[in-house]
């Protein structure tokens, strides 16, 4: 039985930090429910591109729609052995859903394998999860980490930082890195 990923997203999650993961984590045979707090199955949510082209930050631009295939209200965090929280403009809505804190809270609470990059890391800020812990994000998250009491990593854009089963990164230019230690972490092993 395939091992099973929660996704938590948004409206206007970052187009590559969702389309990416989840077809990539498909790809190696692992069960991906992507779902969104007030939507159903088959509904859509719009992804927004970040894109780093020299200016202070990124600049942001339509993505595509993200069809999610599992219903918020269905979810039973039990049933997952994984979460992952991509960026975007959705962290800093969705961390306001009861809800999803709580289902947050379930993945450290039973020490379950988390991967959020870039904003998402607003949402585990939010759920109370990072105090003691290093991580990384965007930069301009980096001081909600540390006033979470996390330790602040920063790291390049390209690289990804782990703690325990926790991994974490700046942006979508780490997915090489974020997702082949993620892998690591859930035990998931690629041969060549």
């Amino acid at each position: 039985m395939p091992k099973k990923v929660l996704m938590i997203v948004g409206d206007f999650v970052e187009d590559y930090e969702v389309m990416v993961p989840f077809q990539a984590l498909q790809m190696v045979g692992l069960e991906v429910h992507a779902v969104c707090p007030g939507k159903r199955a088959g509904q859509k949510v719009r992804t927004a591109v970040h894109d780093f082209e020299g200016d202070q930050t990124y600049s942001e631009k339509p993505g595509h729609n993200f069809t999610l295939n599992y219903s918020f209200d269905e979810v039973r965090v039990s049933d997952y052995d994984a979460l992952v929280i991509p960026g975007g403009r959705a962290p800093e809505y969705i961390r306001r859903d009861p809800k999803v804190l709580e289902m947050v809270r379930h993945f450290f609470e039973n020490d379950k394998p988390v991967a959020a990059i870039c904003h998402g890391l607003q949402v585990l800020t939010a759920a109370g999860v990072l105090k003691g812990r290093t991580a990384t994000a965007y930069p301009a998250v980096g001081p909600e980490l540390t006033l979470a009491g996390a330790n602040y990593e920063e790291v390049p854009v390209d690289k990804a930082v782990v703690d325990g089963k926790l991994v974490t990164a700046p942006a979508w230019p780490a997915h090489p890195d974020w997702l082949a230690k993620f892998l690591q972490v859930l035990g998931v092993r690629i041969e060549a």
